[in-house]
């Protein structure tokens, strides 16, 4: 696989992760009532979104490939 295309599919799993943390922080906002539930699927969230970003910020600002 060439390094453009592991690229490729690296941001598409951070925009996955992306995703799934707003389902997640609206799921703990607006329908779950258990606190501890509500805390630990936020915390996931979170976790999830600042991992995507730091994996997008790290894919935008390794360059171009030479492929």
């Amino acid at each position: 696989m060439s390094p453009a295309m592991l690229k490729m599919w690296v941001s598409l799993g951070a925009m996955g992760f992306m995703f799934i943390s707003i389902i997640m922080i609206y799921l703990s906002r607006f329908k779950i009532k258990n606190g501890v539930l509500k805390f630990i699927s936020a915390l996931l969230a979170y976790s999830f979104m600042i991992v995507s970003g730091i994996v997008i910020f790290f894919v935008v600002f390794s360059g171009p490939t030479n492929e």
